[in-house]
C-alpha cells in the first residue's frame, strides 16, 4: 500500500469486512453514495500525489495572436485567395449622373449644379435682412444678378492667383484687372462682403447654444446634399481630413502642425481617389462645453463618410485605422485599407520587429476578414498596412519588392490631398475674420472644381492637351457669372477706360440684333426670294429666322461664336 498504487472502493472494503453479505451490502451502500455525489473524488493511498493540471489547447504552428490576444493571426494565406465575390462590385456607373448629365448645357450651368438657386435665395435673403439692419433705408435689395456677379468676381480673383492681393489693387486702373470695374465698383464689392449673411443673426444666439455651425447651418446642410446626386465615385474612394485656412475667432478652429497652414477649420472629405470629385463632407466642431472627448471617433467617421457606398473600398490613413471598423464596414460590403500604428492592440508582436529584417522583405499575416502586412523600406524601419480586400501574399516584380497592398495603398491614398492642392491653386478666399465666410469661399472653391470634373467627364474634347484646362474652365465661369451684372449696367467706370471698353462692347453686342444665317435645307431647292424675278437663281440654302430662299449672294454666314 505504501508504493502509492490506486485502490478500488471494493477492494478497501474487503479489508474491512469479513463477511461477504456485509461485504456486498455496504459495497452497493457506497456505490450509490458515490452516484448521487457529484464531488465525490476516488482517494489514493499516497496522500502527496500531484494533480496533472487541465490541458489547455495551443493554436497551431503557423498562427501568432495578437498583443491583446483576441486576434489569432494566420502566417499563410487562407483557403478564399482574391477579392471577395460579394465585394468591390459597384452598383453605380463611376462618373455623372443622369441628373447631372441632363441639367448640364453650359459651364455655367454645370457651377449651378452645387450653387443652386435654393442656396443663392437664402445668402440673399439673409443678406438683404443684414444690409437693411446696417445701412436702414437706404439699402436696396440685392438680387440674383448682384450675387452671381459676386460670386463671379471672387472666381475671377482665384483665376488671377490673388487670394493674397489687397481688393483694392484689383480695382487699379493701372495694377489691377478691367473686369472688376468693369462688373461694380469698389465700394459696392466691399459693401456686399461686409453684410452678406447665411443665417439670421437676430435668432443666431438660441441656435448657436446647439449647434456650433449655426452661422451657416443651412447653407452647409443644402450644398453637401447635392454632391452625392450630381456624381458616382469609383472602386476607390479616399477619406481623410483637409483645414481651411482660418486664424481669427472660431468655437471650434483647429491646431494641425502637419499641414502648411497649421491653423483654421477641420473638414472630414469623401472624395472618388481618381478623379478627386468631393462626394461628401463633414466640419468637425469639436466636443461641446461639459461633454467628454469623443470616443472611436475615426470609426463613427469613416461610417458616416461611407453612407450610401456600395461595394466600393475605401483608403484612409492611421486614424482611422480599427480592427473592428473593417468588420463594421464588411456588413455593408465595403472593404478599405489604411497604414496602421505600431501600438495598435490588434497586432501581433512578430510583425514588429525589424532588427534581424532584411530590406525590401515582407512579412504577411491574414484571418478571414483581413490581412497585414509589414514591409521593410530600409534598415530598421517598417510600414504596416491592413487591408479587408486583399487576400494574398502578391509581391510587386518591381526592383524594390513592394506588396501589392503598398502599391494600391500609394495610388489611392491622394484623392482629398489632391483636392487640397487643386483648390488652393486658384481659390477664390479673400482676407476676412469671419469664419462662416471662410466656409463660405470654401464651398465655391470645391464647387467650382466638382464642376470642372463634370464638365470634362461630359465633354470629353473640351480643351484636350491644353495643360490650363481648369484655368481656362474657371476663367469662362467667371466671366459668365458676371456678364448679366455688366449688360444692365447704366454707367460706365470713371477711373479705368478699359474697364468703361469692355461695358461699352458688352452692351452693343447685346443690343446689336444678330443677321440671319443661312443654312441648307438638304436635297430641297428653291428659287432665291431675293433675287430679281429675271434671275432664276435656285438654291438649297434658307434663312434662319423667316426660312426664305436665299443664294450665296444674299446670304451672311457667320461662325458659331459670332452666332453666340
Amino acid at each position: 500500500m505504501s508504493s502509492g498504487k490506486r485502490l478500488t472502493v471494493k477492494e478497501v472494503l474487503e479489508l474491512l469486512f469479513d463477511s461477504e453479505s456485509d461485504l456486498e451490502e455496504t459495497v452497493s451502500e457506497t456505490e450509490d453514495c458515490v452516484e448521487e455525489d457529484p464531488d465525490f473524488e476516488e482517494f489514493s493511498s499516497d496522500e502527496n500525489e500531484s494533480v496533472d493540471p487541465p490541458v489547455v489547447p495551443q493554436p497551431p504552428a503557423d498562427t501568432i495572436s495578437s498583443k491583446n490576444g483576441k486576434i489569432i493571426w494566420s502566417l499563410s494565406p487562407l483557403k478564399q485567395q482574391g477579392r471577395r465575390s460579394a465585394s468591390n462590385i459597384i452598383k453605380m456607373v463611376p462618373g455623372p449622373t443622369r441628373y447631372a448629365v441632363s441639367h448640364v448645357d453650359d459651364i455655367k450651368s454645370s457651377f449651378e449644379l452645387f450653387i443652386t438657386p435654393s442656396i443663392k435665395n437664402i445668402v440673399l435673403g439673409m443678406t438683404n435682412l443684414e444690409g437693411k439692419r446696417v445701412y436702414g433705408d437706404s439699402w436696396k435689395d440685392l438680387d440674383i444678378v448682384d450675387l452671381e456677379a459676386y460670386i463671379g468676381l471672387l472666381i475671377l480673383a482665384g483665376v488671377y492667383k490673388s487670394k493674397g492681393e489687397a481688393t483694392a489693387s484689383l480695382w487699379n486702373a493701372e495694377t489691377g484687372r478691367a473686369i472688376f470695374p468693369a462688373t461694380m465698383s469698389l465700394k459696392a464689392f466691399h459693401i456686399l462682403s461686409r453684410v452678406i449673411r447665411f443665417d439670421d443673426k437676430q435668432t443666431r444666439q438660441g441656435r448657436r447654444e446647439r449647434d456650433k455651425l449655426a452661422a451657416v447651418r443651412d447653407v452647409w446642410d443644402k450644398w453637401v446634399q447635392r454632391l452625392p446626386l450630381l456624381y458616382n465615385p469609383g472602386a476607390h474612394v479616399t477619406v481623410d481630413e483637409c483645414l481651411v485656412a482660418f486664424r481669427g475667432r472660431c468655437p471650434f478652429r483647429q491646431y494641425m502642425p502637419s499641414k502648411p497652414a497649421k491653423y483654421g477649420i477641420k473638414i472630414w472629405a469623401a472624395c472618388d481617389a481618381q478623379s478627386s470629385f468631393a462626394w461628401n463632407m463633414q466640419v468637425y466642431m469639436g466636443k461641446s462645453p461639459g461633454e467628454e472627448p469623443e470616443k472611436n471617433q475615426g470609426t463613427r467617421v469613416v461610417l458616416d463618410m461611407a453612407e450610401g457606398l456600395h461595394g466600393h473600398n475605401i483608403t484612409c490613413d492611421n486614424f482611422f485605422m480599427s480592427y473592428a471598423l473593417g468588420e463594421e464596414l464588411l456588413k455593408r460590403q465595403v472593404t478599405m485599407f489604411r497604414t496602421v500604428r505600431k501600438n495598435k492592440p490588434e497586432l501581433p508582436s512578430e510583425l514588429l520587429a525589424v532588427k534581424s529584417r532584411k530590406v525590401t522583405s515582407s512579412m504577411f499575416a491574414f484571418t478571414e476578414k483581413a490581412t497585414l502586412v509589414s514591409y521593410c523600406p530600409k534598415k530598421g524601419k517598417n510600414v504596416l498596412l491592413l487591408s479587408t480586400m486583399h487576400k494574398d501574399a502578391a509581391l510587386s516584380s518591381r526592383e524594390d519588392k513592394k506588396p501589392q497592398m503598398v502599391l494600391d495603398y500609394n495610388e489611392t491614398k491622394g484623392g482629398v490631398d489632391n483636392l487640397d492642392k487643386v483648390t488652393a491653386t486658384y481659390s477664390c478666399r479673400r482676407m476676412t475674420s469671419r469664419w462662416p465666410l471662410v466656409i463660405f469661399f470654401h464651398t465655391i472653391d470645391v464647387s467650382a472644381y466638382n464642376a470642372f470634373v463634370i464638365w470634362c467627364e461630359i465633354n470629353k474634347g473640351w480643351n484636350r492637351g491644353k495643360l490650363s484646362r481648369r484655368r481656362l474652365f474657371l476663367e469662362e465661369l467667371g466671366n459668365a457669372l458676371v456678364r448679366p451684372q455688366i449688360e444692365r449696367r447704366q454707367s460706365l467706370p470713371r477711373a479705368s477706360p478699359v474697364a468703361a471698353a469692355i461695358v461699352r462692347d458688352i452692351q452693343r453686342e447685346k443690343n446689336t440684333p444678330t443677321p440671319p444665317v443661312a443654312q441648307t435645307a438638304g436635297k430641297k431647292r428653291g428659287r432665291c426670294q431675293v433675287c430679281p424675278t429675271r434671275n432664276d437663281c435656285k438654291t438649297s440654302m434658307t434663312c434662319s429666322k423667316c426660312e426664305k430662299y436665299v443664294c450665296k449672294e444674299h446670304a451672311h454666314t457667320l461662325c458659331t461664336s459670332c452666332v453666340q
